[in-house]
């Protein structure tokens, strides 16, 4: 049987996972008049994803094509979230074994003709095809951190059909993104792998005593112009976050040095997580929102996405 590519007139999205870039990925894709549905286990994830896209949602569209605001649903529900959608999105923690889950759950629940797409930046959809009965429509849609951060890796799973990445790469502009394929599979796709380098080595310095969080930041913005910095854009993501990708990273490429991983995990075992702590490499009050990052793929390992469906 060979995947029939669906057509997404008329169609929902659907985002599992209500969390920091899971509630993001819902306010690009109802930026054109969308109808865009958000699954999460936890009611309070999907209150704050409900309020926060109410309050972004009309101004981001109004710089986004000619659609209009769209609407967005949020249900503890994943087959009322899941029926009639064209894409499915998931965005929930990045562990292995929940994404598993959560994919054969989609498989199960999903129409027939629906794309699934996996949020993660760190495993490819290849770890995922045996949970899937038509892996031609599985796939790997990866944000960054929109709606300013607004590019997007699509990238196969090994056994995705043309057509699916043909027609993502045709339909994710209409939402204000920018896909960028990824055309081998590759663990951190195109700008995160390079952003890991700058991350890890700004860590480095920091390990071996070289300069301060503060300075390297400072440093950073002087030499390139822009705001934040390494050490600002991870306390955004959040510092177990940042760890668990280094992890990852160490973990398939033997030989990654120590110091980085050593690092975090001090911060992280203190309790100093980033923005959503209050305290990370730098201090912030409340509401504080960490101000503009830089890059970091913010939202990789979003620990606020759903739990197993």
């Amino acid at each position: 049987m060979s995947f029939t590519t669906p057509d997404p007139t008329g169609r929902p999205v659907a985002v599992v996972g209500a969390g920091t870039l899971g509630r993001r990925i819902a306010l690009m894709f109802a930026t054109d008049g969308g109808e865009v549905r958000i699954y999460d286990p936890s009611a309070e994830q999907l209150a704050a994803a409900g309020a926060y896209v109410a309050e972004q949602l009309p101004a981001v569209a109004a710089g986004v094509g000619a659609g209009g605001p769209g609407t967005v649903a949020v249900t503890g529900d994943l087959a009322e979230a899941l029926r009639g959608a064209w894409l499915v999105i998931e965005a929930v923690p990045e562990r292995p074994e929940l994404k598993q889950r959560v994919f054969a759950d989609l498989d199960r629940h999903a129409d027939p003709d629906a794309i699934l797409g996996s949020n993660s930046s760190s495993y490819p959809t290849s770890h995922f095809v045996d949970r899937v009965r038509e892996p031609e429509r599985l796939v790997n849609i990866h944000f960054y951190m929109p709606p300013t951060q607004n590019a997007v890796d699509v990238m196969s799973s090994g056994r995705t059909s043309r057509a699916v990445i043909d027609l993502l790469l045709a339909e994710l502009p209409r939402h204000g993104v920018f896909p960028f394929e990824a055309r081998r599979e590759s663990t951190g796709f195109i700008f995160n792998r390079i952003w890991a380098a700058i991350k890890r080595e700004s860590l480095a310095v920091v390990a071996e005593g070289v300069a301060t969080a503060e300075e390297v930041d400072a440093m950073w913005s002087v030499n390139t112009g822009l705001r934040g910095g390494p050490f600002r854009a991870m306390d955004q993501v959040g510092l177990d976050v940042v760890l668990d990708i280094e992890q990852h990273y160490a973990a398939e490429r033997p030989g990654l040095p120590d110091g980085p991983r050593t690092l975090l995990a001090e911060y992280v075992g203190s309790g100093r997580l980033g923005v959503k702590a209050g305290r990370g490499f730098y201090e912030y009050e409340a509401g504080d929102t960490g101000g503009a990052g830089d890059g970091d793929g913010a939202g990789d390992r979003d620990r606020e996405g759903a739990a197993a469906a």
